[in-house]
């Protein structure tokens, strides 16, 4: 928490609230009932999240805190055991061997490969900074089509068997409901709107990453999908989005098509999904991918390090446009790596889609090596 002020949180899901609409429109008695109830327990939870929170409050942003030299993974995996009653039963623990129950020993790997993308390769202890306790709930509800991160933990339903597999399936999925902790401790973002749409962004990027690496693949190598697997072969789909195509992710006659556009001039106005935060996200999530495609290599290397430093820049503000977010990306490269090839390829990736910004705005010196080197070093962050 903030010092003294309760710092608010949101109760993010990994499946927007337009597609279980769509199912409860056009699929079947049984897929309409799941959906309507799946919905009903995401209203339900996200009320008793805000009353228990109060009005939103902007969170402190990160400082140094004390050198933290090794590293502080803490799991804990809880069996719900299908009902949603939570915590539920301790099952794995940190160091235990698999279970040989998938949910649980998945859930265990998304957690650790996020907090190991934190640590190994930015410095961070945990998404707090501050060595926070990761742990998820397996099992959650009947038929629970969806996963959640409510600002304490990772919860997942099983899915239904029909339209959806268990939400553990996709490391990535773990690591996007995990990144919107980083965002609350670092940014905030408020959950509406463009602001909105670039905190599910930046979980998108985050998410993938935490994929990514666990694969050791290039940005040319990956395959930039949120949510591969979590469809099953019925559905008519590959993932739950694509940072590559956005837009092009399902089409299916009970999940409808994949809204995401490609470029601000299919940007879409809508008081839908707080407005559109799960749709226009696609615009950002084809920049990032086209720079982290242009500077070659992993993509946690370049991209991911200019993508955290403009969350933590103190200048991001909670209702921050994608323009004013941009206008970050191009300074951090100038600030990380000089005015040379990196800063271009942020600024021509922003330009592809639609979203231009002029060089003057990128006109701060690079950091000294000495200054690069302290930055990289592993750190204990609190507020």
């Amino acid at each position: 928490m903030c010092c003294n002020s309760r710092l608010w949180h949101s109760h993010h899901c990994i499946l927007p609230p337009y597609v279980n609409r769509r199912i409860a429109q056009n699929g079947s008695p049984q897929q309409r009932t799941r959906a309507l109830r799946t919905l009903s327990v995401d209203t339900t939870l996200r009320a008793i999240r805000l009353s228990s929170s109060g009005a939103p409050q902007a969170a402190k942003r990160m400082i140094p805190g004390p050198m933290v030299v090794e590293s502080q993974k803490l799991r804990t995996i809880y069996d719900v055991k299908n009902s949603e009653a939570l915590p539920g039963m301790v099952v794995r623990k940190e160091g235990d061997e698999d279970t040989g129950d998938a949910a649980c020993d998945e859930a265990y790997v998304g957690l650790g490969g996020t907090y190991d993308l934190y640590w190994e390769v930015f410095g961070r202890n945990s998404i707090d900074g501050n060595g926070m306790p990761l742990n998820a709930h397996v099992h959650y509800g009947s038929g629970y089509d969806n996963a959640f991160w409510d600002g304490e933990r990772m919860v997942f339903g099983d899915g239904d068997g029909d339209l959806f597999n268990r939400f553990t399936i996709s490391v990535d999925v773990i690591g996007h409901e995990l990144a919107h902790g980083v965002t609350e401790h670092e940014g905030p973002l408020a959950y509406f709107s463009q602001a909105g749409a670039l905190n599910e962004h930046l979980s998108d990027v985050f998410g993938s990453l935490v994929k990514q690496r666990l694969l050791n693949q290039t940005a040319e190598q990956a395959d930039w999908l949120i949510g591969a697997g979590l469809l099953t072969d019925r559905v008519q789909g590959k993932a739950l989005r694509s940072m590559k195509d956005p837009g092009t992710a399902f089409d299916d006659p009970v999940l409808g098509k994949d809204p995401q556009p490609a470029h601000m001039k299919d940007f879409v106005n809508t008081w839908e999904d707080n407005g559109g935060v799960h749709i226009n996200s696609g615009i950002p999530n084809k920049v990032f991918c086209i720079a982290a495609t242009n500077l070659k290599g992993f993509a946690w290397e370049k991209a991911g390090l200019i993508w955290l430093e403009t969350l933590r820049d103190s200048r991001l503000k909670p209702n921050a446009s994608f323009l004013s977010f941009a206008r970050l990306t191009v300074t951090a490269a100038v600030r990380l790596y000089g005015s040379g090839d990196e800063e271009q390829i942020v600024r021509d990736a922003w330009n592809q889609v639609g979203i231009k910004v002029s060089k003057e705005r990128a006109g701060q010196p690079a950091w000294t090596p000495q200054m690069q080197k302290q930055a990289a070093q592993p750190a204990q962050r609190k507020h």
